[in-house]
């Protein structure tokens, strides 16, 4: 999952961007309204915690901007300000959903966990195909009941493949959705991370590569 964090408290993005990358998820850092929107032009992310109090361009005008271009990534906004006004407020301006400071890691991560379910609503919690089931939750991966241990990026892979529900996944949109904007477009990473998942899973194969396509994952 690819997620954008637009907040101009340095110490809190860094902490919120550490936190969600031990979740195997992809995560670049705006530190105001105008850097966010610059990187929301050119990448398709997932989620975008938003700080609703930004300089340059504050929160609310990005998030009216993004509600009216339309855009597919959906919004949790963050502020300080705690009455009942504030979060129909944020609400009303096109937010998915609304989380006050201070407030608990764990909440948040659920919270964007079911905002990328969202889009999809046949999307299950827990991914399963192939005799694999991956908890995003608890980061908990087995085949048929045998624990996998896995990188955070081969979980984020795997996670990407299972969400397919068998269709080609290019190699592109795996750089792009696992890794974050720091990744170098020609590098050979997404292979070695197939390469070495395809080995943590066994026999039999169930990654597929799909010549000129992508990869794709497969029932027995």
């Amino acid at each position: 999952m690819r997620i954008l964090i637009a907040e101009d408290e340095p110490l809190l993005a860094r902490t919120l961007a550490t936190g969600l990358r031990r979740q195997a998820m992809a995560v670049d850092v705006a530190a105001d309204g105008a850097a966010a929107l610059e990187r929301l032009a050119v990448t398709d992310y997932d989620v975008l915690i938003l700080d609703r109090d930004l300089p340059v361009v504050h929160g609310d005008e990005v998030c009216r901007t993004l509600v009216a271009e339309g855009a597919r990534c959906r919004i949790l906004m963050l502020t300080a300000a705690r009455t009942l006004d504030d979060t129909v407020t944020g609400l009303g301006l096109g937010a998915d959903d609304y989380l006050t400071k201070p407030f608990r890691f764990p909440e948040l991560v659920a919270r964007v966990r079911a905002l990328q379910r969202r889009p999809s609503q046949t999307r299950p919690p827990v991914l399963t195909a192939a005799g694999i089931r991956l908890d995003p939750h608890t980061q908990h991966v087995t085949r048929d009941d045998r624990q996998i241990r896995l990188t955070r990026k081969e979980f984020a892979v795997l996670e990407i493949l299972l969400s397919a529900q068998g269709g080609v996944v290019s190699a592109e949109h795996l750089l792009e959705k696992a890794w974050d904007e720091h990744a170098d477009p020609f590098t050979n990473a997404v292979r070695i991370t197939v390469h070495a998942l395809r080995r943590k899973l066994g026999d039999p194969p169930v990654i597929h590569t799909e010549i000129g396509a992508g990869y794709r994952l497969a029932e027995r």
